[in-house]
């Protein structure tokens, strides 16, 4: 068996629970050991994004701390797995200390979810049920960052009853961008309600991404439309079935170490 450190992140965890509990849900199905480091915390990217860099090198330590030992690391989302695999190394040799170098060399691999399923697992039908209209938004980090390409959407097209829809201009920015959404709000209002309008256009029923932080930009946004159109992460409707109602995902409590 297969098994794994789940990390939540710091969003998930405060606002999207049923994230996290869909991801140890569906890797449960798929046989895999899901742990969860009650250790981990934020994993710096906030503080590196705005300059912080020193600021975020404790974070760091912690992460590293924190899954010592995992096999592999899965992240639901792209911001933070991207933040993790290319953003550490540079605090870690910032830092000046040779053995942080060594350790986040070192350290297990860390997966976006969908890089997970389809890489390591070598599965596209994980066995799940939707009958919605999906379209599916690629965040950026996971585009442009880790380079997902179209793993999400082979995901997608393996869930039984779902119609994958395609989304007009896809692959532009929903304008949320963490800190980019406060320090230029009203250039990250406008961006959002571009791909606000696109998402009604597609004719879908649920938008799907791979962060909820671009998910609750652009759900806020078809929200105050009133569009009547719902916001999901992917983990949540790959761990869909037939025998659960949406957004009924509970697993058995997860091990925490």
């Amino acid at each position: 068996m297969s098994s794994v450190g789940l990390m939540v992140t710091c969003m998930n965890d405060a606002l999207f629970p049923d994230t996290g509990r869909a991801v140890v849900t569906l890797l449960r199905r798929l046989g895999v050991e899901v742990g969860f480091p009650a250790k981990q915390t934020c994993c710096g990217q906030p503080m590196v994004n705005t300059g912080y860099l020193d600021e975020a090198v404790p974070l760091l330590r912690n992460h590293l701390d924190a899954f010592v030992g995992c096999e592999a690391v899965v992240v639901p989302s792209g911001s933070c797995a991207g933040s993790v695999r290319h953003q550490h190394r540079i605090l870690a040799e910032r830092s000046g200390d040779p053995g942080l170098v060594r350790a986040v060399e070192q350290a297990p691999p860390v997966y976006e979810l969908t890089e997970y399923l389809v890489d390591v697992l070598g599965v596209v039908d994980v066995g799940a049920y939707f009958p919605h209209r999906v379209t599916y938004h690629p965040t950026c980090h996971s585009l442009r960052m880790l380079g997902v390409g179209d793993r999400p959407t082979r995901l997608l097209r393996g869930v039984r009853g779902l119609t994958l829809l395609e989304l007009p201009a896809a692959d532009e920015c929903c304008g949320f961008g963490g800190t980019f959404a406060v320090k230029n709000a009203d250039t990250s209002v406008a961006m959002g309600s571009d791909k606000a309008r696109h998402v009604r256009e597609s004719g879908a029923e649920v938008l799907v991404a791979g962060d909820n932080s671009c998910l609750m930009h652009i759900g806020g946004l078809l929200s105050r439309e009133r569009s009547g159109i719902r916001v999901m992460h992917l983990a949540e409707i790959l761990a869909a079935t037939e025998t659960t109602r949406t957004r009924t995902t509970e697993p058995e409590a997860v091990t925490a170490r």
